[in-house]
């Protein structure tokens, strides 16, 4: 069974996405992920004209930047990724992000460490998981961050 990531429950968006892809047959995942890919959304300009080092995943074989951001104690995630040459990853972070978007940091945080094998399980695309693997750490990493700055005592300078 699916263990909740660190001491975070599994939240239920997470656990709806879970439960969809554990019913779906090969075909039907395949299918699934190829409507996914046209979903992802695309980077809003003000993340465009960042250094990009600090956002990229290293570990994907394909350029994938993934820029986190807090509002209004939220997070939002979004990828900047060649979506024809990758489809896979494109989907699978449309996926994501529709279970973590607009959620708190808790919700990221209780991604199961098996979210990805979950995820890609019976569908011959074993050789992506060490990527996607990477990116869902690097999410996390983010929401940890948020979590800590949301909870650092904040000075007014006034």
């Amino acid at each position: 069974m699916t263990e909740p990531a660190d001491e975070h429950p599994l939240p239920p968006s997470v656990a709806r996405v879970l439960s969809t892809f554990r019913a779906l047959g090969r075909e039907e995942k395949m299918q699934t992920l190829l409507h996914y890919a046209k979903r992802l959304e695309p980077v809003p300009e003000r993340f465009l004209a960042l250094d990009r080092a600090e956002f990229t995943v290293p570990e994907c074989q394909t350029r994938v930047d993934l820029f986190p951001e807090l509002r209004d104690g939220k997070l939002y995630f979004y990828a900047d990724v060649n979506t024809r040459q990758s489809p896979t990853v494109a989907a699978f972070l449309a996926i994501l992000f529709s279970a973590i978007n607009g959620h708190p940091p808790e919700t990221t945080l209780g991604i199961p460490s098996d979210f990805v094998r979950h995820m890609m399980e019976g569908i011959g695309l074993a050789g992506r998981e060490a990527g996607l693997n990477a990116m869902v750490t690097r999410i996390k990493r983010h929401a940890r961050a948020a979590l800590e700055h949301s909870a650092a005592p904040h000075h007014d300078p006034t």
